[in-house]
């Protein structure tokens, strides 16, 4: 089977000048803000783990191979021209001075790392995602502010619980001024539970999905990976988190860091679910956090998370505007800043009214009676939108955010009894080329390729291969299709999805690191959470008939809690609120063993061999509850069928419930380093 990549087509050659038509790309002021202060660039554009004697040394952040992504640089045919413009600007790399006293590390890493300068110490805002990125940001810094080489950091805000805003903390504050108390560490409210919890649930998936929307294994080059429109791309790094000293809880409340007067402005529930963006009085500067980018931001993330409010988020803005309008100049947490106090009101105006007209104009077709797929097809934003770059679709898409709010309102079902309980995907692919025939249907997307009706022809092929699955033929027309298009696509994480589908189509899929959760991350989970983790782990059609009640004694934390599993469903409560008259199993350990136990490094059985678990009752209680637990898959498939739902629905009975427990499997997922 051929596996190369393809050329552009000559229909998407065609559409691609369509877009370079439709834009005023003659319009350089972004290129005049993203260079404006720019005092340093980097001396190898590469970071590397560990010190560079070290053996296992590795590279964890790179921009040697988009050094092509040049200002004057014409757009290559298989990348959309809208996309590479935003692939340039964010190629545009380096420390930044902001103002006098504010500092920039841009292209270090997925999201921006701000510094600020204080009477007292630096500021930091928003660490990145790796300790090792950093540190190489704070060291440019230094580098360059001679004067400020030996000024501590004072300060540490994380302005909001996704890791691209705090996971590189330890790479800019040492243990012993966290321990002493010399760094304050501000967040907002919530921020610790949203910070470990956000992805763990659903995480085992939402980390596969991040693989697609973050082009994880693309080559980067113009065939691939290019940019993710946020960022160029994400580190893989050391993680870390070193919980918050002070919680933000309100509006207009006042800290004072490294001498320096923030006032901040709560916004939870738009871009995150535990954020705030903030105000430096003193400086009429203005940081906007991930509330407002150089993009249309995202609704509902193609990595899947829950359905964000657009409405409520352009609340937030006009808020933003009332109550620090007089701000000279702005800056956040991904992107360039913007200078000016009417520059910064009209672009949070824009960034306002885009995420109202997404909601409000949704709304009012689907008061119509128009699904959310119809709505998408025919939604445009106005031309003063259209036309603004920093509301173009480069991470979120209007396509796939107005479906957001269709869905946020409305749900999944679009009202049609027919999609009601439609077939699953695999079995309604079989219906439909036994009904049409394997052979007319690859002929007529092999047509529609040809004609470049890009997406009929996939449709068709999504059928063909979900129901012949070693159909070579169809799975390479089809890889084909998605190539065609990503190159398209003017959003990088569309373009990521497309290529990512098309790379595994052809090679399968790539093998996985295991992965998992940062020691920090983890640490932070408070009883509750892993209990509701191993919840989520608790495979309910095998633990139906089990009726068991365990007793958990943490002699760390000082608390107790009953679980118990009945019906299939796992539920717990402080001892203190529940009778004692019931039997039970009891264990005595701590909360950092049980942790160790769901994240695999050890297993139940070692656990209590070791004399980590003390058990008073019967252990085989302990065992048969962990041999109940399901880990997931961190490499399903995506553009190709599962495997049979059913036997994963009710899994295979152990036969050995200890030799099951004897297991080090991996329950706490990995953690996504997404917004």
């Amino acid at each position: 089977m051929n596996t190369s990549r393809k050329d552009a087509t000559q229909h998407t050659i065609d559409a691609n000048q369509l877009m370079a038509e439709a834009l005023n790309f003659s319009d350089t002021e972004s290129f005049d803000n993203a260079y404006r202060g720019q005092m340093a660039t980097w001396p190898n554009l590469t970071i590397a783990s560990g010190d560079s004697g070290d053996h296992d040394r590795r590279i964890v952040w790179t921009l040697r191979p988009y050094i092509n992504q040049t200002v004057g640089s014409s757009p290559p045919d298989t990348v959309n021209p809208s996309l590479w413009r935003q692939t340039r600007l964010n190629n545009i790399t380096g420390l930044f001075e902001v103002m006098p006293g504010i500092y920039q590390l841009r292209g270090f890493d997925m999201s921006n790392m701000t510094i600020v300068e204080g009477p007292d110490g630096l500021i930091i805002i928003d660490p990145m995602i790796s300790c090792e990125c950093a540190q190489a940001g704070l060291q440019l810094y230094r580098e360059n502010k001679p004067e400020l080489a030996e000024a501590p950091v004072r300060a540490v805000i994380y302005t909001h619980s996704h890791i691209d805003h705090f996971g590189g903390v330890r790479g800019v504050v040492d243990e012993s001024s966290y321990n002493n108390g010399d760094v304050k560490i501000v967040a907002p409210a919530g921020f610790l539970e949203h910070a470990a919890s956000e992805n763990i649930y659903a995480g085992m998936a939402m980390a596969r999905r991040s693989m697609y929307m973050y082009g994880a294994y693309l080559e980067p080059d113009d065939k691939g990976h290019v940019d993710c429109g946020l960022g160029k791309a994400q580190s893989t790094g050391t993680v870390s988190l070193l919980p918050p000293t002070h919680t933000v809880h309100k509006n207009h409340q006042i800290l004072e860091l490294a001498g320096l007067k923030v006032e901040f402005h709560m916004t939870p529930g738009a871009e995150a679910p535990a954020e705030f963006d903030f105000y430096f009085p003193d400086l009429k500067a203005f940081c906007a956090s991930e509330n407002a980018s150089m993009n249309m931001h995202n609704i509902q993330t193609l990595r899947g998370a829950m359905v964000r409010d657009a409405l409520q988020w352009s609340k937030y803005l006009n808020e933003v505007l009332d109550m620090f309008g007089d701000a000279d100049v702005m800056f956040a947490s991904h992107h360039w800043p913007i200078w000016g106090n009417e520059k910064v009101k009209e672009f949070l105006s824009s960034q306002r009214d885009m995420y109202r007209y997404l909601n409000d104009q949704t709304l009012r077709m689907l008061n119509k009676g128009y699904t959310g797929a119809e709505i998408a097809e025919v939604f445009e934003m106005p031309p003063s939108l259209q036309q603004n770059w920093a509301c173009r679709g480069y991470y979120g898409t209007v396509n796939h955010n107005t479906k957001a709010v269709y869905d946020r309102y409305l749900g999944w079902f679009d009202g049609n009894p027919s999609n009601l309980h439609a077939l699953p995907p695999k079995e309604s692919a079989e219906k439909y080329v036994a009904l049409i025939g394997a052979d007319i249907l690859l002929e007529e997307a092999t047509s529609a390729y040809n004609n470049g009706d890009y997406r009929w022809a996939a449709e068709l092929l999504g059928k063909l291969v979900y129901a012949q699955p070693d159909n070579s033929d169809a799975k390479q027309m089809q890889a084909d299709v998605f190539e065609q298009l990503g190159y398209q696509a003017e959003a990088g994480t569309w373009r990521n999805c497309y290529l990512m589908a098309a790379l595994e189509l052809r090679e399968g899929i790539p093998p996985l690191n295991p992965g998992g959760g940062s020691a920090d991350i983890i640490d932070a989970m408070t009883a509750p959470m892993v209990f509701d983790t191993l919840g989520v782990q608790l495979n309910g059609p095998r633990a139906e008939k089990q009726n068991l009640l365990i007793e958990w004694n943490f002699i760390d934390t000082k608390e107790t809690f009953l679980m118990r599993v009945s019906n299939g469903a796992l539920s717990y409560s402080d001892k203190q609120k529940v009778p004692l008259s019931e039997e039970r199993v009891a264990a005595t350990l701590t909360l950092e063993v049980l942790k160790n136990i769901t994240n695999g490094v050890i297993s139940v059985e070692e656990a209590i061999s070791a004399g980590k678990v003390k058990v008073d009752g019967d252990e085989e209680i302990l065992f048969l509850f962990f041999a109940l637990l399901d880990e997931g898959s961190r490499d399903f498939p995506i553009v190709t069928p599962r495997p049979d739902a059913s036997l994963a629905w009710t899994g295979a009975e152990p036969k050995d419930r200890r030799g099951d427990a004897k297991r080090r499997r991996q329950l706490i997922p990995p953690f996504v380093a997404g917004c």
